[in-house]
Parts: structure tokens; sequence; C-alpha cells
């Protein structure tokens, strides 16, 4: 079999983040065809995935290091995937030197340089819809999406993003968005009145998640406690910093659970899943997570962004108080939350069934495989990239090995 290295930001750690999940879903799709090799500098931790089996492995690599160079050179990879445009930074000079006819692809996870400058905007007051996108971020982050033959996008509303507003060819993206296996129904899910309160769940490193637990905190659960006493709000999350950790408080329901390994066990108790995410990218794992458990949630525009144009529980505009009042309906109304749970089983099954992607993306990998240098004639741009940004970033490194001897 022909053979996929991925270089890995971190090893895939699924239980703690929805990236963590996305990559275990094209190493699903991938290994059928491939072998795969997943590396990375990071250490592995006990949340990493176990991914040891007959076709896939891992490796520990090294930054600034040419025994990389020697393990591409053995291995000599087919294609290459950098998970997010960070890696394709410090690996992808080395992988076009060493192996030139080795198809590139980055793999987004999401638009980093769009969820700064939103992060950035709501620093300042600004609305997200105005946020400044064309920052040194985003100059770096498309610089990887032109050195690359193929950018996996995970979500419609950033594809279109790429195209009009940065005019990125269509030829260099791909929409891979997160992958489901089977249909799902109210039958394999606790109904209304075996569930009680309410849910948040992310990685607490992560900014947005930071964000949404707070405005949980000062601006949404003290109303629905006083709508709901006997209720309680249990977040859920991996590497809780103090800040998070500091707010629990059991008087106020407000209860900070921490890491659970199997997040679904949890979210199928709860009744309703709040999101309240004001600034991020690509699509939010925890909404999935609910869809798949039919629990319904209440969230916001950046939140519902590339799901669907509307559910029941999306609050457009981030009015506060919309929100409260579509929590605290949903909480109440059996009627109501059983439309909002077969909205869900719709999404998933309409939009994101793995089997309306899986044929496609292997076809498209095949279709690169087999016109390779075509394809590259095609993104000239991206070759004149390709032999600048090498030269500064080579030395670059070239120059921090020698400092490491």
């Amino acid at each position: 079999m022909k053979k996929i290295l991925i270089i890995g930001h971190t090893f895939p750690e699924p239980t703690t983040t929805a990236a963590g999940s996305r990559m275990m879903q094209l190493i699903e799709v991938l290994r059928q065809e491939y072998t795969i090799i997943v590396a990375s500098t990071a250490v592995k931790t006990d949340k990493t995935a176990k991914l040891e089996s007959t076709t896939v492995s891992s490796k520990n690599i090294e930054l600034n290091n040419s025994s990389f160079d020697e393990f591409l050179r053995k291995e000599q990879p087919t294609i290459v995937i950098f998970d997010r445009f960070i890696t394709e930074e410090q690996f992808g000079w080395r992988v076009s030197e060493v192996c030139p006819n080795a198809i590139k692809i980055l793999d987004t996870e999401d638009l980093h340089f769009l969820r700064k400058a939103r992060e950035k905007a709501i620093k300042e007051n600004i609305p997200v819809e105005k946020a400044h996108l064309f920052t040194e971020t985003a100059k770096r982050e498309l610089a990887s999406i032109y050195r690359c033959d193929l950018s996996l996008i995970i979500s419609e509303a950033e594809l279109e993003l790429l195209t009009t507003t940065f005019s990125v060819p269509k030829q260099l993206l791909f929409y891979v968005p997160f992958l489901f296996k089977t249909e799902v129904s109210p039958s394999k899910t606790p109904g209304f009145s075996e569930r009680e309160h309410f849910i948040t769940i992310g990685n607490l490193l992560h900014a947005p998640n930071v964000d949404s637990v707070k405005v949980l905190k000062n601006e949404i659960w003290p109303q629905l406690k006083e709508k709901f006493p006997k209720a309680e709000l249990h977040i859920y999350g991996a590497y809780a910093p103090q800040q998070i950790t500091q707010l629990h408080n059991d008087k106020e329901g407000f209860i900070i659970k921490g890491w659970v390994e199997d997040c679904k066990t949890v979210m199928q108790q709860a009744k309703v899943c709040l999101a309240p995410i004001r600034f991020g990218a690509g699509l939010k794992g925890k909404l999935f997570d609910a869809m798949q458990c039919g629990t319904p949630y209440v969230t916001t525009k950046i939140g519902a962004e590339g799901i669907a144009e509307t559910t029941l529980g999306d609050c457009k505009k981030n009015n506060w108080q919309h929100f409260i009042d579509t929590a605290a309906m949903l909480y109440s109304d059996e009627k109501q939350w059983l439309k909002s749970q077969q909205i869900g089983f719709e999404i998933l099954y309409n939009r994101f069934a793995k089997t309306n992607f899986e044929p496609s993306f292997l076809e498209k990998i095949k279709h690169l495989e087999a016109h390779l240098q075509n394809h590259r004639n095609t993104n000239f741009f991206g070759q004149i990239l390709q032999h600048h940004t090498t030269q500064s970033t080579k030395y670059l490194a070239k120059w921090i090995e020698e400092k490491n001897k």
C-alpha cells in the first residue's frame, strides 16, 4: 500500500478536542487505501488516541533537525498531510526538498486567522462581522494554502470566504466537514423526561470556550437559575485553567466538571446544551456531539456557522436575552424540545453523512496522484511562494539547528 505521513501539531486527542476527532475521522477514511504514519513533535499524553494498528503507526519527530530529512528518505510517503498551517511552515520546505513528488495537503482544521481576527474584534468591542481579516496571520495561512497542492476546508462559510474575499482558486480547496457514519433517531437516546440540567463542553485551553464559560457565568446562568432553581449547569472540558476552575459554585449550580472520557454519556443525560460562542471559526464539535446525542442546543450566529442556515436553537444576533428565552423554552417545553432534536438529526443525516464525502475525497486524492504536475502548473503562484518562502524558512531552521548543537 502507498503511504501517507500526517504531521500533527499534536498527536490526536479525540476526547479533548474537536480537532482530534476530525483527524481521527480523516485517518479512518484514508486507512482504507493507504498505510498511515502520524508524526508530531509533541509528547503523547494519557488522552492521546491509540494509533498503533496494522495500517497506522506513530512517530516522534524533532523540530529544526535534519533527522526528519532522514526519516523522509526512509519512508518516502506518497502524500504528506500537514495538521494546521504552522506544521507546514515548519516542515513543508523539508518535504519539498526530500520528497518533491509527494502530494502536500494542508488540513486547516479551522482558519486560524479568522478566529484570531474575531477574538481581537471582541476584545476591542467591534462587531465580529467587521473584524479586520487582512492580518499577518492571514498572510502566513494563505501562503501555506498556496504552497500546498490541496487544502481541506471544514466549513462552507470558510470555503466561501477564501474563494470570494481572498480569491483563492477553487482547485486548491476541498470541502471535508465532520463526518458521521450512521443515522441517529430518538429511539437511541434518552427522552425529555429522562434528562435534567444544562451542559456545555469544550477544551478549556481554547480561547473561545474560555470566553463562552465566562459569558455563561456572568450573563446567562443567573437568569436561567432563577427560572429553574433545581437546575444545574455542568461544564465539561480538559485542561481547565484556574480562571475557569475558580468559577465553580455548588450553591449557584455552576459546576465545573472537568474532563470526561466519554462526552456522549454526559451529553445524553443533559436536557439542553448551551454554547454562547462569541468568536471562533470552523465547525463547533460540541454542537455535533449534542446533535448526535439528541440534545437540543442554543448557540450564536458564530456557533451555528457552517452547520445550517437556521435551527431552533440559533440566536443569530448574539442577544443574550433571546439566548436565555430560547434555552428556557427548550428546557421546559417538550414539544419544542422534540422539534429541535429532530432538526439536529436531520442536519447530521442530510449535511454531514460520511457517505456523502468519502468517495469524492478519495477520488480527489487519486486524481492528484495521476495529474500532480499539471495541477501544480495551474498554481504557479504557489511555486513562486514555495521558492522564496522555502529559502527564508530553510536557513532559519538550519541556523537554529546549528545553534542547538
